[in-house]
This record gives C-alpha cells, sequence and structure tokens, in this order.
C-alpha cells in the first residue's frame, strides 16, 4: 500500500473482485512468511493477470517464472518505479522512498 499507485492498485482489484468468490490456489511462502497464491476470479481469469494488463502490477518471475511479463503495458515499469526497484534488486530505492515517507509523517 506504501507505493505510488498503491491505493489506486488497490481500488482496481476491489473493482475486479468485489462480491464474488475467489479461489487461490498457495504456491509459495516467501522469505516474510507471506503467502504466495494463484488466484482466479469466477469466470476463470487469473487475477495477477488482469492487474498486469490494466497496469496496476508488474510481473515478478520469482514467483511467476515470467508468465506475465507480455501482458505490461508499455512503460509500466516508469510508472510502478518503486516496485520495479524492488523487483530488480535495489533496494536502496525502496529504503529511501520508505524513510521519506516516514519523515513526512513526523
Amino acid at each position: 500500500m506504501n507505493h505510488p499507485y498503491g491505493q489506486k492498485a488497490k481500488w482496481a482489484l476491489v473493482k475486479l473482485c468485489k462480491g464474488k468468490l475467489i479461489r487461490a490456489e498457495i504456491t509459495d511462502i516467501d522469505h516474510h512468511g507471506r503467502t504466495v497464491a494463484k488466484c482466479a476470479l469466477p469466470d476463470g481469469r487469473d487475477l495477477s493477470e488482469e492487474m498486469v494488463k490494466i497496469g496496476m502490477a508488474i510481473d515478478w518471475p520469482k514467483f511467476s517464472g515470467g508468465k506475465y511479463q507480455s501482458f505490461e503495458p508499455p512503460d509500466v515499469r516508469k510508472k510502478l518505479w518503486l516496485a520495479d526497484a524492488r523487483h530488480n534488486g535495489r533496494m536502496h530505492i525502496f529504503e529511501q522512498f520508505n524513510y521519506e515517507q516516514s519523515r513526512r509523517k513526523d
């Protein structure tokens, strides 16, 4: 949520899922202990694919094997620069953003 476009992505996800029964197949646990799952809408559409197609998410090959990269709109990684930085191991950019956000709250 603490990303540029985080709120927009949240509401895009709500719009796709609200009032629907979502099927989740657990595929992994990340190094923070969070569950990773493949989620599908009732009509069978892959929820991650839909979020990538609308430019609210990027492919994360560590978990997807690169399955969604072809669905990324042009320049989405420039728009979602913070997620892209984290994805590519540039944690200093991610940490700097979090630091600046925490200073704004003070």
